[in-house]
């Protein structure tokens, strides 16, 4: 998984078809990239053949001496046995909307499959069933991704409206907003009872903002039906968060931000020079971001979207800093445990498409084969296959 590799994101894939078939992988954290180690089998080489991924055949002697150069107490790497093929949601509505979502592109690109959950089935209790549960580009405060000022005209936005409103009527809600609370609640249970959560954009945003916010009106009229209250900022309950502490809504309905958690809006990076760096961490003792971290590049192309980047300060400080662009004191990629479970927030919109607007065609990721920033969400799709081993802290 190192430069020599021809198609990193498929080699994803391969290693997934290889737990789905009922077989154990490994993967060598910080070996040449994060290699994968297989056992031998015609069908696995003539599946690689088929995908276009790089593999190397080796002997048993070979392997023996990768197992000890991994295990040498001096290197930072390490061996992480893969089990079992997690089973993925991801959280996506139904109906078509003119964007599309980095983790379902690359999940489909790289041939893992998952299946698509929304409101109805996250109240009806189906997360349980998941390993694995990805939050597509989402808005959870009921305000329709803050698209009123812009879009209120646009036919998709008056059917989203339409199909928001109709979804929480037959739940039992009076408004969206409060349908969403309960989603969002939904989901926190799901990462409390053990399970695995990604969001990306303004997902990992919009759902702190609503946990924080319960029992608040935080959303103007335009958006369901009556004023927000006035005095919603001083409520607020960031203990109820996942990541961000101490942040300010932007109560402007006209505006397209949801708070000062994103740095957007008063970011002042030259598109041609951002990046963001990944943290090196002890694949011993740190494996969880190390394994989160595994790429063939430390310096990430940066990408932006409607919740771009997190504001350093506002991050709580338990939460753990993976990806971060220090000139400019943000994080791009940052993890954390919730009661059983673990977190993982990303972001911008598309690694491979620098500022994707509302309409833009989706990208063709044959182009983009070997994409570090696609990497780093197929990171987190392994990482519930992993077999658990004792904290040594």
């Amino acid at each position: 998984m190192d430069e020599e590799q021809k198609n990193h994101l498929k080699a994803y894939g391969i290693t997934f078809w290889t737990l789905k078939s009922g077989l154990e992988a490994e993967w060598l954290l910080n070996y040449r990239g994060g290699s994968f180690l297989i056992k031998y089998a015609q069908p696995l080489e003539n599946e690689c053949k088929i995908r276009g991924v790089s593999y190397e055949v080796i002997s048993d002697a070979k392997v023996n001496l990768i197992l000890n150069e991994v295990s040498d107490p001096s290197v930072n790497m390490d061996l992480v046995k893969l089990e079992k093929a997690p089973k993925i949601a991801v959280y996506s509505p139904k109906n078509k909307l003119p964007w599309d979502d980095a983790v379902t592109l690359v999940l489909s690109y790289a041939e893992i499959p998952y299946d698509i959950l929304y409101d109805e089935e996250v109240l009806k209790g189906e997360l349980p069933k998941y390993d694995w549960l990805h939050l597509h580009h989402e808005d959870f405060t009921g305000q329709f991704g803050r698209f009123w000022n812009a879009f209120k005209n646009a036919s998709w936005y008056i059917q989203d409206v339409k199909l928001q409103q109709e979804t929480a009527r037959r739940n039992g809600f009076k408004k969206v907003s409060e349908m969403k609370l309960e989603v969002a609640r939904n989901i926190q249970k799901f990462c409390a009872g053990g399970g695995f959560m990604f969001a990306m954009c303004s997902g990992p945003e919009t759902i702190d903002i609503a946990l924080a916010a319960d029992g608040l009106d935080i959303a103007e009229s335009m958006f369901d039906g009556d004023g927000a209250d006035p005095s919603a900022q001083s409520k607020l309950n960031y203990s109820k968060a996942f990541a961000f502490q101490n942040f300010i809504l932007d109560m402007n309905p006209n505006k397209y931000e949801f708070s000062n958690i994103d740095a957007t809006p008063t970011r002042v990076v030259d598109p041609t020079h951002d990046f963001f760096t990944l943290f090196d961490f002890s694949a011993k003792w740190d494996i969880v971001p190390t394994m989160l971290t595994q790429n063939h590049d430390k310096v990430v192309k940066g990408f932006m979207g409607q919740t771009t980047a997190f504001k350093k300060e506002l991050i709580k400080p338990e939460v753990l800093i993976m990806g971060e662009t220090k000139t400019a004191n943000e994080a791009r990629y940052i993890h954390g445990q919730f009661g059983k479970g673990q977190w993982t927030f990303y972001g911008g919109h598309d690694p491979e498409d620098y500022q994707h607007a509302v309409g833009d065609p989706p990208t063709d990721l044959s182009l983009y084969p070997n994409s570090p920033g696609y990497r780093l969400i197929l990171n987190n799709v392994l990482f519930p296959a992993a077999k658990k081993k004792k904290q040594k802290t």
